[in-house]
């Protein structure tokens, strides 16, 4: 059929296309149609069409016809194989610039054809075609669908090969993955890791080997190809990448750079201490100076950002300072590191007084933060890495520290009841985000420093004046709901259950220095309510020993200040906690053969031996504890019986030889069995019946058998 030419006018070329989509919508046959679809597609490719006629096309032909054209075999005479399906693409690339029909089934469903033009070899004939295909695909991607189609279609894998073959536009291959690795990182290193790593490991090498600004290209590019998991340290390929970007990074941090070389190439180190921590460094002398230069130099960009910050400056640094908050984070690991360390004494040292500087510009910083600028990111970073600093290092700045407390106290406590949206910038994360790793979660990362403050007089008062108790009351809680809502099976220990930990070591620290504190702040009483309920949950949980040592010594600990209280006057709740506890503690220890003579000896169990220098200090204090609260809880002999903990207790310590027995053992273990004997006639009998006036003689235990001998 005789059709109109394409007018060079653009008025005349939009009457003309009208003419020509006409001309699709009454074609009496496929070749009245095909010859239309050339004009059209003709001006689609010369950038001709809006918004308004796009959409005119595609009512006019809808998925159906491209589909019909994709699937063609048979070309028209004369026309090189792929006609067809080049005009089908770039009908579908148009209609991809709309975002509804973008995210339209008829479009993912092509997605496994999309891919195949990628992997198909590139004539000069056909570089349209990919090109249509790479604007398919960003328009995907921008979709909500898109991402999770494109890894589940395999389109991760084929764009890595496409860049990989270095052919037609490869360079957009690498673009997409940088969009997909963006928005769904792990999906789809669960999926295609091997292909990640293949590209990865020519990134890599390229980065080793280039000489001029590509390198710093690349720096920008690499850490969107550096996964938390799985570890790259986990196999050859992974660890050969490692080795030629800490190279490469060495090369660059050892020469002399401008602002905009030096600040990719940290995000890079950032990036990878974040994956394998100090593991990509390797030891000896050329690696410890590596890893102190780097420290070094992430100090030195913190000062100069912080010290005197200008808004607008720190507005423009906040990401690369966040990634020198993790090489500083790891400077301070390495510092601490004792079993192979990678620095030596004389470094650490320096690191640690450079360091100093660092953080005082932190503290100084977070002083000067208005409230409106709570929600920032960037202010959660920099709370993050100073209670990094104070978990560890408890001498320094202090005075500084504790001018901060008040604002520490308060951010924690607007993050917490605001559940705030803030988050960290991808840098802020250095750990597994397991359990409690919540954007608002600022405590989490000030627990370990309040435990070490909360036993010095100045910062415990101050942390008393600003309402911490209540904080972390409420937080314990919160802590103790997620705990619950996790599965009880054996994993590796959690954020949660690491914070109800740390949050148990800041109430002992309270309990025993401020115990007039816990009889009058009804928090306590609270958090009593939650620890009578919470251990006989959690001792079944042979996983959570140490969790379940924390709450048992701290409710006996308690118990002892509040006996008073309704909550403890034989309650079920009450019952249930002290049987728990008293199972805690006369479990902890058994008969063994001794070695040397062969006769039976006192030794941990073997439920706690894994855990016992976790928990030895806490079970000590725990035994303490309860001997303090048998004269002031009438029922608790009773309840102690009926535990029926105490015979094989008497037989143990009938059976073991008295000798080897540590003092501190016998010390505890008397103190309870006296209180015991004193408060409950029916506990005496027991005890004579297992003939405890007896071994009390052999063990040196003089008050308990003073106190057995009286009628």
């Amino acid at each position: 059929p005789r059709l109109p030419a394409m007018a060079s006018d653009a008025g005349d070329g939009h009457a003309t296309l009208r003419r020509c989509l006409g001309v699709l919508r009454d074609a009496r046959n496929d070749s009245e149609q095909f010859a239309a679809l050339l004009l059209v597609t003709k001006a689609v490719r010369a950038g001709e069409v809006d918004a308004r006629t796009r959409r005119q096309i595609f009512d006019a032909i809808g998925f159906t016809f491209p589909t019909r054209l994709l699937l063609s075999r048979q070309p028209p005479a004369g026309c090189p194989p792929h006609t067809f399906r080049a005009l089908g693409l770039t009908l579908l690339a148009c209609f991809c610039t709309d975002p509804e029909l973008a995210g339209h089934s008829q479009i993912l469903n092509k997605i496994p054809t999309f891919n195949d033009v990628l992997l198909s070899p590139c004539d000069p004939d056909s570089t349209s075609m990919v090109d249509d295909v790479y604007q398919c695909l960003s328009a995907v991607l921008a979709t909500a669908r898109g991402p999770r189609e494109l890894v589940t279609k395999g389109t991760v894998s084929a764009l890595c090969q496409a860049y990989l073959n270095g052919g037609h536009s490869s360079d957009r291959a690498l673009t997409l993955l940088l969009g997909l690795l963006a928005v769904a990182e792990a999906k789809c290193w669960q999926r295609d890791a091997p292909q990640l790593l293949a590209v990865l490991s020519k990134l890599s090498g390229d980065f080793l080997k280039a000489e001029d600004m590509t390198k710093f290209e690349l720096c920008e590019v690499l850490p969107h190809f550096i996964p938390l998991s799985p570890p790259l340290t986990e196999n050859s390929q992974g660890s050969e990448c490692l080795c030629r970007l800490y190279k490469g990074l060495a090369d660059v941090l050892g020469s002399k750079l401008s602002q905009s070389q030096r600040d990719p190439a940290l995000k890079l180190a950032a990036s990878l201490v974040q994956a394998c921590g100090a593991e990509w460094i390797p030891a000896g002398s050329a690696g410890s100076k590596f890893l102190a230069l780097l420290v070094n130099l992430a100090c030195v960009e913190v000062r100069l950002t912080l010290e005197e910050p200008d808004p607008l400056e720190v507005e423009g640094k906040k990401e690369v300072v966040t990634a020198c908050y993790v090489l500083m984070e790891m400077g301070i690991q390495e510092c601490l590191r004792e079993e192979n360390p990678l620095l030596e004494n004389v470094q650490k040292m320096q690191l640690m007084r450079i360091m100093e500087e660092a953080f005082g510009a932190v503290i100084f910083y977070l002083g000067q933060v208005k409230q409106e600028e709570l929600q920032d990111p960037f202010i959660f970073a920099s709370v993050r890495v100073l209670g990094a600093w104070m978990a560890e290092e408890t001498s320094s700045l202090k005075q500084e520290i504790c001018e901060l407390l008040p604002f520490l106290v308060d951010y924690a406590r607007k993050l917490f009841k605001e559940g705030s949206p803030a988050v960290s910038l991808p840098q802020a994360e250095l750990v597994s985000t397991q359990g409690s790793a919540l954007p608002q979660d600022a405590l989490r990362f000030l627990l370990p420093g309040f435990c070490h403050l909360t036993a010095e007089d100045r910062p415990r008062d101050i942390l008393i004046s600003e309402g911490a108790p209540a904080l972390l009351c409420e937080y314990f809680l919160q802590q103790w709901e997620v705990l619950t809502s996790e599965s009880t099976a054996p994993a590796p220990l959690t954020s949660t259950e690491m914070s109800l930990q740390t949050t148990c070591g800041v109430f002992l620290n309270l309990v025993v220095t401020s115990p007039d504190l816990v009889r009058r702040d009804k928090t306590f009483s609270s958090l009593m309510d939650v620890l009578l309920k919470s251990l006989p949950l959690l001792l079944p949980q042979k996983h959570r020993l140490v969790l379940a040592a924390n709450v048992a010594t701290l409710g006996l600990m308690m118990a002892r200040i509040l006996a008073g209280s309704a909550a403890l006057q034989g309650t079920p709740s009450a019952k249930e906690f002290f049987g728990a506890a008293i199972r805690f503690l006369s479990r902890a220890h058994t008969a063994q053969a001794e070695p040397s003579s062969g006769g039976p000896a006192v030794a941990v169990s073997a439920a706690y031996a894994s855990a016992w220098g976790d928990i030895r200090e806490l079970w000590f204090l725990g035994m303490q504890a309860l001997a303090g609260c048998i004269p002031l809880l009438p029922w608790l002999p009773h309840a102690a019986l009926q535990t029926r903990c105490l015979p094989p207790l008497l037989q143990l310590l009938a059976r073991v030889a008295p000798a080897p027995v540590e003092p501190e053992l016998v010390s505890a273990l008397q103190a309870v069995l006296v209180e015991l004997a004193r408060g409950s006639e029916q506990c005496r009998e027991v005890m004579l019946s297992h003939r405890a006036a007896e071994w009390a003689n052999l063990y040196g235990m003089a008050a308990l058998e003073q106190c057995l001998a009286e009628q």
